[in-house]
């Protein structure tokens, strides 16, 4: 969603450094004004030569909505007030949700992109199409979000934040709703997890003719980077109880298997397995049938 800070001039030191090497109210004899001169100026190469050179950008690849920033010196305004923007996009087989399909089965066109700060707060957007026939809500799925990160000590690490999913062309009646998000993640050496809860309150956008209604969802997804290789193993559960299932009961689980690889550079791909419980009816459109998604990223 789910998942989104450079540089010290040398210039104010060799100043400082040239004031310094100048005697307040002495006299300004030839001799002493040449010395001074010297001084000053071995002091001005002395400082200049010890300030570090300026990081190099670091391009890093993440599969998460907010990609890895770019780190350094890059821009001038993000090393003075500690903000860090990244982009990413992403050309997939199929759009899933929670393991239900809204593309319709076609080719999904994603991006996003975030700001963050060196204090963990951070906001971002991201889109993707939607298939019109099927979904209903109409062509485009516009995400707003905004939250904090941050690691809690070195291996675990806390992530909160609320998202607006909004539908700007949309037929008539409401569709756009709001979730809060919260996860917990834990990492040790190449394993990892994360365990997250996300929580939409009762309200116009989730009322689809049984009138208004909430949404639970709760997840586990595990991660194995295969040492010395690209190659990251994942596992997903997820778990809604509210509207947003295409059950009887309103209750669904969701599940994946999938492998990422890093291509090099800041390219990456991924090959999943989807699936989700449904109810469907006899000749209507599966959403949650199983699928096979491929994807190509890029972060930037």
């Amino acid at each position: 969603m789910k998942k989104f800070f450079g540089g010290v001039s040398a210039a104010p030191v060799a100043l400082i450094s040239l004031m310094g090497a100048v005697p307040a109210l002495a006299e300004n004899t030839e001799e002493t004004a040449v010395e001074t001169s010297e001084s000053a100026a071995a002091d001005l190469t002395f400082d200049m030569a010890a300030q570090p050179k300026p990081a190099a950008i670091n391009i890093d690849t993440d599969f998460a909505r907010a990609s890895a920033p770019l780190t350094g010196d890059e821009s001038a305004l993000g090393a003075e007030s500690g903000i860090t923007f990244s982009a990413n996009v992403a050309l997939t087989s199929e759009y899933r949700f929670r393991g239900v399909d809204l593309s319709g089965g076609n080719i999904a066109v994603q991006g996003g992109f975030d700001a963050s700060h060196s204090s963990g707060f951070y906001v971002g957007t991201w889109a993707s199409n939607l298939d019109e026939q099927t979904v209903g809500f109409g062509s485009l799925e516009l995400d707003l979000y905004g939250g904090w990160s941050g690691n809690l000590t070195d291996a675990v690490s806390l992530d909160i934040g609320a998202i607006a999913y909004l539908y700007p062309d949309a037929g008539p009646g409401e569709f756009d709703y709001y979730e809060a998000y919260g996860s917990v993640g834990l990492s040790l050496g190449p394993v990892s997890s994360t365990t997250g809860i996300a929580y939409a309150f009762s309200q116009e956008g989730l009322d689809f003719g049984g009138g208004q209604r909430d949404n639970f969802y709760i997840y586990q997804d595990f991660s194995l980077g295969i040492p010395e290789t690209p190659i990251t193993l994942n596992a997903h559960v997820g778990y809604t109880d509210g509207v947003l299932t295409f059950t009887n009961d309103s209750k669904a689980f969701d599940w994946s298997l999938s492998a990422d690889v890093a291509l090099g550079g800041n390219f990456s791909a991924s090959l999943a397995y989807v699936d989700a419980e449904g109810d469907i009816a006899p000749g209507a459109y599966n959403f949650t049938d199983a699928a096979v998604v491929a994807t190509l990223s890029a972060s930037f």
